[in-house]
């Protein structure tokens, strides 16, 4: 594990690297070991409203887990990023055709149904680094630390590689915690929650 010491800046520089480094094979078995650990979570079989993010940059990737959820018959939200660095969720049907935000990150069409934060049941977040007390280091946008301030509703779960795991994430009074991190070896309920 990384120094618990480190910076933000250092820390995300140094597990970005980690996570770009699995293998495509590597990247594929972790992505559906997570389905695997997800199945276990509290709230899984009867939410109905989940938010999930399409991933970038060695992120768990997602796909395998919206098959599973669009297979039980819940509803697939993605995040949608607005000029005060908020997001908004909007629905992603299978085939919907996505555009790409000021990012280059896809997104639902502008005329897609919406879903308040609050309604959601679960949020899937991604992350760079994570902890067991659910402090999670993101790639420094704040986006969902803004989005999901002083909202009770969803279950906040990181999703992650076992390697993106440090002793202590340095964290601010703003930024959210998470409830759960699943990765490809276990399913962990964060400590602080």
């Amino acid at each position: 594990m990384p120094e618990a010491k480190q910076t933000k800046s250092q820390l995300r520089s140094d597990l970005r690297q980690r996570r770009q480094g699995l293998s495509q094979e590597q990247q594929l078995q972790a992505a559906r070991a997570v389905v695997r650990q997800v199945a276990t979570l509290p709230l899984w079989q009867d939410a109905q409203r989940i938010a999930l993010y399409l991933a970038a940059d060695g992120e768990i990737d997602t796909g395998p887990l919206a098959e599973s959820a669009r297979g039980l018959g819940k509803q697939l939200f993605l995040p949608i990023i607005h000029a005060d660095q908020r997001l908004s969720f909007a629905a992603w049907e299978r085939g919907t055709r996505l555009v790409s935000n000021r990012y280059g990150i896809p997104e639902p069409p502008s005329g897609s149904e919406r879903c308040p934060p609050e309604a959601l049941e679960i949020i899937f977040l991604p992350l760079v680094a994570w902890d067991k007390s659910g402090h999670r280091l993101g790639m420094g946008g704040g986006f969902y630390d803004r989005t999901l301030d002083g909202i009770k509703g969803p279950l906040r779960v990181g999703l992650a590689h076992a390697v993106q795991q440090v002793a202590s994430v340095p964290h601010d009074p703003w930024d959210i915690a998470l409830n759960f991190v699943a990765t490809d070896t276990a399913l962990y309920r964060c400590t602080g929650n």
